[in-house]
C-alpha cells in the first residue's frame, strides 16, 4: 500500500466516526440509541439488514472457500440467505415492530419474558451474549488478515484499528450511527467491488470472461455444490439462515424493531433479498478467477486481498481494503448494539432488586458502557482464534451450529401455530441442541468426520433440528399457553396504529 491508499483508508475511518459523532444528536434516550424509535426507513433498514449480515469474512474465509469449490459459494451462502430473507418478509420481519409498539420493547429477548417466562429469558439471553462474542471475534480476525496482507500490519494492530473505529462511532451513535454508517459502506464496497470486477475482467480478456474463466477451471468449480458445500449443507444453511437472518442474530432483529410497522419491515426484507442474490456475484466474481491468476495458492483465504495488490493501482487498493473493511464494521456495531440492548433490558433488569429497569439516564449511559465492553472483549477473543479452529471454525462450525437452538423459541415462538410451546419446550429445545453440538464435536468426532463431505452439514445441522423437533412435539406433549401468551402470539398478526410507551421502570413478569 502507497500513502494514496493509507490516505483513502484514513478518510474512510475518520468519516465513520464523524457520522457516529453526528448521529449522537438524534439521541435522546435508550429507544433511540437502540431502536431509533421506530423511525428508520424501509430502504435504509434493508440496506443496513443487508450489510450488517456478513463481514471482511467473506473476503477471507469465504474466499478460500470460492478458490477451492468455485461457484458452490454462492449456491451455499447467497441462495440460502436470499431463501431466508423472502421467508422471513412474510413470517418473522414483520413481527418485530409489532413486537415493538404492542409490548414497549427495544431489545430482541424482552418479549420472552412475556411469551415464556424469565428463566427462558437469562438462558437464552447469557448463552446468546457468549455466543456473540467469539462470532463477532471471527470478524475482527478476518479483518486482521485482510490488513496484514495489504500492509504488513500485525494481526493484534489490526484487530485494534478497526476495533477502536467501530467502538467509537458505534458507542457513541448507537443504532443510528449503525445503519447510516452501514448505508455509507454500501457506497463505498460498492464503488470498491466493481473496481475490482471490471478490473479482473479485463485482465482476463473482457467482459466474456464472466464465461470463459469456468473451462480454465477444474471441472467441479462451476458446480452448484462441490467439496464439503453438499446439497446437505445447503438445505442445511437454508434453514440456519432462515432462523439467524430473521432476528435470531440479534442485530438483524434490532433492524426490524427499527421500523414502523410490518409493512416497512417486509418492504426492509425483500429489498435486502434482492442484494443477497445478486450482489454476492460481483463480489465473488474475483474469487472464482483467483486461481488463474494466483495459481497455486499456499493460503486460499488470502487470495481475494492479493489480487488487489498485485492488480489494483494507488488509491484503489486503500479503497477496496475500506470496503472490505465496511463489512466487518457494519456487522460488529450493529452486533454491540444489540448486545448490549440484551445486556441492559435483559439482564441487568433481572438482578436489581425489584426486577426493574436502570433509571432514563442511568440507562443510557449503562447502553454506551456495555457497548464499549462488548467490542473489547470480542478484540481480546480475537487475538486467540486459532484456538477455536480459526476464522472459518469460528464462523461455520460454531456461530452455524449454536445459532439455532438459541434462535428456535424466539423465533417459532412468534408464530401462531406453536402456542402451545412455552417455557419447558423453549428451555429444554435449548439445551438438547447445545448437547448436540458437544456430542458431535467432543464425544463422536471420529464418527462424523467418517461421514467424509457430509460431516460439516451434519455437525451445523443437527443441533438445530433437534432443537425444533423437541420445541414443536413438547408443544403437543405439554402445552403450556396461558391465554396471556396466547394474546401476545395473536397480537403479532396484523399492524395496529396503536403504540405503548417504552416501558420505564416496570417489574419484569
Amino acid at each position: 500500500m502507497g500513502l494514496l491508499d493509507w490516505v483513502v483508508v484514513a478518510a474512510y475511518f475518520l468519516a465513520m466516526v464523524g457520522i457516529g459523532f453526528w448521529a449522537r444528536s438524534r439521541i435522546k434516550n435508550t429507544s433511540d440509541y437502540f431502536v431509533a424509535g421506530g423511525k428508520i426507513p424501509w430502504w435504509l433498514t434493508g440496506i443496513s439488514h443487508h450489510m450488517s449480515g456478513y463481514s471482511a469474512a467473506v473476503f477471507v474465509g469465504y474466499a478460500a472457500l470460492a478458490y477451492t469449490a468455485g461457484f458452490a459459494v454462492y449456491v451455499w451462502w447467497a441462495l440460502s440467505i436470499t431463501f431466508a430473507c423472502v421467508v422471513g418478509a412474510f413470517l418473522f420481519a414483520p413481527r418485530w415492530p409489532r413486537l415493538r409498539k404492542r409490548l414497549g420493547i427495544i431489545s430482541p429477548l424482552e418479549f420472552l419474558a412475556d411469551r415464556f417466562n424469565v428463566p427462558t429469558q437469562q438462558v437464552l439471553a447469557w448463552s446468546g451474549a457468549a455466543l456473540k462474542v467469539f462470532d463477532v471475534a471471527a470478524k475482527w480476525t478476518a479483518s486482521a488478515i485482510l490488513l496484514n496482507v495489504f500492509a504488513g500490519v500485525p494481526a493484534a494492530v489490526g484487530i485494534l484499528i478497526v476495533g477502536g473505529v467501530t467502538m467509537i462511532y458505534s458507542t457513541v451513535g448507537g443504532i443510528w450511527a449503525d445503519v447510516l454508517t452501514d448505508f455509507g459502506q454500501f457506497l463505498i464496497q460498492f464503488v470498491a467491488a466493481i473496481a475490482m470486477a471490471v478490473i479482473v475482467m479485463a485482465k482476463l480478456g473482457g467482459v466474456s470472461s464472466i464465461w470463459t474463466i469456468w473451462s480454465q477451471l477444474p471441472p467441479a468449480n462451476s458446480h452448484p455444490f462441490n467439496s464439503s458445500l453438499t446439497l446437505w449443507f445447503f438445505l442445511a444453511y437454508c434453514v440456519i439462515a432462515t432462523l439467524s437472518y430473521n432476528g435470531g442474530t440479534w442485530n438483524l432483529a434490532m433492524r426490524f424493531l427499527s421500523t414502523s410497522d410490518g409493512v416497512v419491515a417486509r418492504r426492509s426484507m425483500l429489498l435486502s433479498a434482492v442484494l443477497y442474490l445478486a450482489w454476492p456475484l460481483v463480489l465473488f466474481f474475483p474469487m472464482w478467477a483467483a486461481p488463474i491468476l494466483l495459481p497455486g495458492l499456499a493460503k486460499p483465504d488470502q487470495s481475494y486481498a492479493l489480487l488487489a495488490t498485485h492488480l489494483l493501482p494507488a488509491g484503489l487498493i486503500g479503497l477496496v481494503l475500506a470496503g472490505m473493511f465496511s463489512h466487518t464494521m457494519a456487522m460488529t456495531s450493529s452486533d454491540a448494539n444489540a448486545i448490549s440492548a440484551v445486556v441492559i433490558r435483559d439482564i441487568i433488569p433481572f438482578f436489581r432488586k425489584g426486577k426493574g429497569f436502570l433509571p432514563p439516564r442511568s440507562e443510557l449511559l449503562w447502553s454506551r458502557l456495555t457497548t464499549f465492553l462488548f467490542i473489547v472483549l470480542s478484540m481480546s477473543i480475537a487475538l486467540k482464534a486459532d484456538s477455536f479452529g480459526g476464522v472459518l471454525g469460528l464462523l461455520i462450525l460454531w456461530f452455524g451450529a449454536l445459532v439455532g437452538p438459541i434462535a428456535v423459541p424466539m423465533l417459532l415462538g412468534m408464530l401462531p401455530w406453536f402456542k402451545k410451546s412455552g417455557p419447558s419446550a423453549a428451555i429444554i429445545s435449548w439445551a438438547v441442541g447445545l448437547v448436540i453440538f458437544a456430542v458431535n464435536k467432543y464425544v463422536i468426532p471420529g464418527q462424523v468426520a467418517a461421514m467424509g463431505t457430509n460431516a460439516q452439514a451434519f455437525t451445523v445441522a443437527s443441533p438445530v433440528i433437534g432443537s425444533m423437533v423437541v420445541f414443536i412435539v413438547l408443544g403437543f406433549i405439554k402445552p403450556e399457553n396461558t391465554p396471556e401468551r396466547d394474546a401476545i402470539v395473536d397480537a403479532l398478526n396484523i399492524d395496529t396504529d396503536e403504540e405503548v410507551a417504552v416501558r420505564e421502570y416496570k417489574a419484569v413478569s
